[in-house]
């Protein structure tokens, strides 16, 4: 066997990526980063113990600092929303000029504004992001680099975004597994997933709750799976998610309880011809939304 001599070429720019918060979302995109780019990945999680795991199962290089925030050149918030602006806000005077900041909240407006203004204000750019992929699980022994292979990332950028950098960045998270980029305003974000992802937690979480859940072993296939699937949630960040997106969210509620009572009226009068028109028409939209 002939050994090959190490070549060394300073020209080659090693990126730097933090990822701020190591839960299921942060702690997988630390993976994904390690896996598939050539990027020096730092983390940095409240949770000490966290820390040391990251380190120890080489999700993260080393732990974030200040010293090695100011050198990176894209920083990954997988925050509450909350804490997302927190963090921009204490942070924004350390973050270097050009550095490009990307967050995975799963609402968009609340973010925008004063993440947008703390952006121009002192000289990095912020796009607003929220990887559509999860688990019935939190937190990072949960996170594995796989989670976005082929998921569809949405991408919520300022109208004045340059276009290249929406194509570097476009490219970075396909590179990582993601199959799909989205772009939509953060209006039409917060619109759409309360319905998407929001409703269906909210629906899940109450139609657990039936006294009959307790009898339903030996007598339940997929469609209870598939009902019950989002139930096991994390309070605090849907809690969260709600009340920043109540408007569109309750406008949700309204229409599927709206709906609901459609059916219910029906068989309560043993209509059965309403009844197989509500469900025919149902069947047909399923067809058309896919």
């Amino acid at each position: 066997n002939v050994r090959l001599p190490t070549v060394c070429r300073k020209d080659i720019i090693i990126m730097k990526t933090a990822v701020i918060g190591l839960g299921l979302i942060g702690g997988s995109m630390a993976k994904a980063f390690k896996d598939n780019t050539d990027s020096e990945v730092f983390g940095f999680d409240i949770n000490e113990s966290v820390m040391l795991k990251a380190k120890l199962v080489g999700a993260i290089d080393e732990e974030l600092t200040d010293g090695i925030l100011a050198q990176c050149d894209r920083i990954i918030l997988a925050l509450y929303p909350e804490s997302t602006v927190e963090f921009l806000r204490s942070k924004a005077d350390i973050i270097k000029k050009g550095a490009v900041v990307i967050d995975c909240s799963g609402v968009k407006r609340y973010v925008f504004t004063p993440a947008h203004e703390l952006a121009k204000a002192h000289g990095f750019e912020f796009i607003g992001g929220h990887p559509m992929a999860g688990v019935e699980r939190w937190g990072f022994d949960s996170s594995f680099g796989m989670l976005f292979n082929n998921a569809s990332m949405i991408l919520t950028p300022d109208g004045g975004t340059d276009i290249a950098l929406l194509h570097e960045i476009k490219n970075m998270f396909l590179s990582i597994g993601f199959g799909s980029i989205t772009v939509v305003s953060p209006e039409q974000h917060d619109r759409i997933i309360a319905y998407t992802s929001q409703l269906a937690h909210v629906v899940a979480s109450a139609y657990i709750k039936s006294p009959t859940a307790l009898e339903h072993t030996g007598m339940s296939a997929g469609s209870y799976k598939d009902m019950t699937r989002v139930a096991s949630l994390n309070s605090k960040m849907w809690s969260e998610l709600f009340l920043e997106n109540s408007d569109n969210l309750l406008n949700e509620i309204d229409n599927i309880i709206n709906n609901l009572k459609e059916y219910r009226d029906a068989i309560a009068a043993n209509d059965r011809a309403e009844l197989e028109d509500l469900l025919e028409d149902g069947t047909k939209r399923k067809a058309v939304c896919g």
